[in-house]
């Protein structure tokens, strides 16, 4: 008989673009729910992702990156972010050390200390990427937030390196409240496999495309075959079994944006299709067949009709 689960609730990451935050969900939990990359506002929605031990449970939601918002897609990600902080019992504000020698709160933190000083809620200071600077560094970092906001806990990290990231998991357990697990205890995450399917495409457009191409790229799944995904009897456990069917579109906003993404001859395109198809293998644990297309919705991301066309809603 399991023990009884002891604490549990909602603790959200909220930071700047680029601190961390989906990288930190990703090791919380052990599988990757977040696509991960070195441009900003890669995270569009909250994720939520549920880690169940014996003695509690944490549902994590990771946001996107506050930052200054500038076009409906940008109001749209900053208003899920802010949206988050109101629900959930502890947040978890990610920043990343400097190496200035005088550090400072800068403009962009000091807007999100503005927005948890008004929602009162048991906040940590996260401060990730500490492998990246010298430990004096941290000292005077700590002190100058410290003098900011009543933080209930200050916890430096790693995220990458998954230093300091089983401490953080404690130390969030111990400040929420007693309480039966919210969720199922097999429960990972409430993201369908389709929208996962979805933005592990979108990553590959990060990851091998131009830098202005991102922002204007979203991805939405319109076919998910899963009538061959039974495995065979006698497959061996860990191996790729049956068959998803998958058609995507990735949708640009101009036609010059279309052309880069397929590339010569389609190349571009191929390569995009057979890296995202490798990942969503591995998350599907079946043999995927991938069809990309791209289309063109002109100003999506400036228009309240298009974001909600493309799932920001």
């Amino acid at each position: 008989m399991a023990p009884q689960t002891h604490r549990s609730g909602f603790a959200a990451l909220i930071g700047r673009p680029n601190v961390g935050k989906s990288t930190l969900l990703n090791q919380l939990t052990g599988e990757k729910l977040a696509i991960v990359s070195g441009k900003p506002q890669t995270t569009r929605n909250r994720i939520l992702g549920v880690v169940t031990r014996p003695e509690g449970q944490v549902a994590f939601v990771d946001t996107p990156g506050i930052h200054q918002a500038k076009g409906e897609l940008n109001r749209y990600m900053v208003d899920v972010a802010l949206q988050a902080v109101d629900d959930v019992d502890l947040v978890l504000f990610v920043i990343e050390p400097t190496p200035a020698e005088v550090p400072s709160v800068g403009p962009g933190n000091r807007f999100i200390l503005e927005r948890l000083q008004k929602s009162k809620k048991p906040t940590f200071l996260v401060i990730n990427k500490i492998d990246t600077v010298p430990k004096a560094v941290l000292l005077p970092l700590i002190d100058l937030y410290r003098r900011e906001f009543p933080f209930a806990e200050v916890v430096p990290i790693s995220a990458r390196e998954e230093d300091g990231v089983e401490h953080l998991f404690k130390v969030v357990l111990q400040h929420l409240p007693e309480g039966e697990p919210v969720f199922p205890e097999d429960m990972l995450t409430d993201q369908a496999e389709k929208v996962l399917v979805a933005e592990y495409i979108r990553e590959q457009v990060l990851r091998h495309c131009r830098q202005e191409i991102p922002y204007s790229t979203a991805v939405l799944v319109d076919f998910f075959d899963e009538s061959e995904r039974e495995p065979a009897p006698g497959t061996p456990p860990g191996k790729l079994a049956g068959l998803i069917r998958i058609a995507a579109s990735i949708y640009v906003e101009r036609d010059s944006q279309k052309a880069i993404i397929i590339g010569k001859q389609g190349q571009m395109l191929k390569t995009i299709g057979t890296d995202a198809r490798k990942s969503i293998q591995r998350l599907l644990g079946a043999h995927v067949y991938l069809s990309l297309r791209v289309r063109v919705e002109p100003r999506w991301s400036e228009r309240p009709e298009g974001l909600k066309k493309l799932g920001y809603e």
